[in-house]
């Protein structure tokens, strides 16, 4: 594929950013068809948060672009190839993975109106409504942000002037590759839709894992390209199931117990790898020490926040209180991989858990030093669920960098979920 000229060439009924509604990570199609059983009344808000300021995305990317892409976005539906993988595929060695009233909603969805003005240089964009609904604009809106980002800073120059920066671009991943052939036991799987370059490049970043690492690829989170690529689709779970669960709860007591009732509606919808705990979103610590017993013989646990090497020490010693053997779980580190943190844990934990990685922006998305001023370094763009039945939503993290939600909202979680003193950490992505 000539990424080079066709970013030159560029035009629209070509290369939409976004193709299809499975251009998405394979959890949010998971955690919908759960919410569609579970909670498919709850009226939810989203809304994109720029985490770092110094972008001033408004001021880079024409409004007009934007909504021309956001509109595409709703005209687009389930063709039936896309439906017929989803229904019949075999996903985590389960077939029929998607239940057939889920499926029938699927395929004649189409995704909600959005909201969208500028304001102080960034984009206020949101979408209200149904949950199962809503919940589906996340992705794609990222993948949207990203590319016209990566598309203005790009947009003067020449063709030779972008064939240089693609080869530069292909190299600097390869090197990647070529470092991580030689991490024995290595289980690495792509997780780089939300805030890749571009959908070309992702595609291309697959590629060229599955040449250059074979079996030690596992898969990618991207539905899309899982389907084209005949590979696996890769995902579980996110914060947004515990941060809407939590606000709809109306008591102290109810908040406390309800990230454990996420993962009870859970455990009854899904078993074996798909059964992976995602305990920051109230501090891992806090949310291990009151977990009921059965969730230790789930299969493993993701860390997503906080000091990684940390997270997985606590995660091991949780399992050895509650008799379980680690050697047998799964940890898989999800937040702000590169190739030495990844070489550096695996060291680390290997032959102590099962350890795997699922590796995002950094692996779909680093042009750092490519452009004139770092143009296209990576940032930390974000949509998140912030309101539920009127109700504000709240994260803390075990990075309180990371936090979300009103002050108020904030401490009250925090003396809820009794969280204790936090590290920060610098947000990459």
């Amino acid at each position: 594929m000539d990424i080079a000229s066709r970013v030159y060439n560029h035009k629209w009924k070509i290369d939409p950013i976004i193709r299809s509604l499975i251009d998405t990570d394979f959890y949010k199609l998971l955690m919908c068809q759960s919410v569609f059983r579970n909670k498919p009344d709850t009226q939810v808000t989203f809304s994109l948060i720029n985490r770092t300021k110094s972008i001033r995305l408004a001021d880079l990317v024409d409004e007009g672009e934007l909504r021309e892409q956001l509109d595409h976005i709703r005209s687009l539906s389930l063709s039936r190839g896309e439906s017929t993988w989803l229904r019949g595929n075999t996903f985590y060695g389960k077939r029929q993975m998607f239940r057939p009233d889920f499926m029938e909603w699927f395929e004649g969805l189409r995704l909600p109106a959005y909201h969208l003005e500028k304001r102080d240089g960034q984009f206020e964009l949101t979408f209200e409504g149904r949950w199962p609904e809503v919940m589906l604009w996340e992705i794609p809106a990222l993948a949207v942000l990203m590319e016209l980002r990566s598309r203005a800073v790009l947009k003067d120059m020449g063709k030779f002037e972008l064939q240089v920066l693609y080869a530069r671009a292909m190299t600097k991943l390869w090197e990647k590759v070529e470092g991580l052939r030689a991490v024995p036991d290595l289980r690495l799987a792509d997780f780089g839709t939300r805030r890749r370059h571009s959908f070309l490049w992702q595609d291309w970043c697959v590629q060229a894992m599955l040449e250059g690492l074979g079996e030690k690829f596992v898969g990618t989170s991207n539905c899309l390209i899982a389907m084209r690529r005949e590979v696996e689709a890769i995902g579980t779970n996110a914060h947004e199931l515990p941060m809407v669960y939590s606000a709809l709860a109306e008591t102290d007591a109810q908040l406390r117990q309800a990230p454990y009732e996420v993962l009870a509606d859970w455990h009854e919808e899904h078993d074996g790898n798909l059964r992976i705990i995602l305990p920051d979103t109230y501090g891992t610590q806090e949310f291990l020490a009151g977990a009921p017993d059965w969730l230790a013989g789930w299969t493993g646990i993701r860390i997503d926040s906080g000091d990684p090497a940390e997270g997985a020490e606590t995660a091991i010693a949780w399992w050895k209180s509650r008799g379980e053997d680690p050697r047998g779980k799964l940890v898989i580190f999800s937040d702000g991989l590169d190739v030495d943190r990844i070489e550096q844990l695996q060291r680390q934990f290997s032959g102590r858990v099962r350890v795997s990685f699922g590796w995002g922006t950094l692996l779909t998305n680093d042009f750092r030093g490519l452009v004139p001023n770092d143009g296209l370094a990576p940032f930390s763009l974000v949509c998140k669920a912030v309101c539920a039945n009127g109700r504000p939503t709240v994260k803390l993290s075990d990075n309180p960098l990371k936090a979300m939600g009103p002050a108020d909202e904030i401490a009250r979680y925090a003396r809820v979920f009794r969280l204790g003193a936090q590290q920060e950490y610098e947000v990459l992505v």
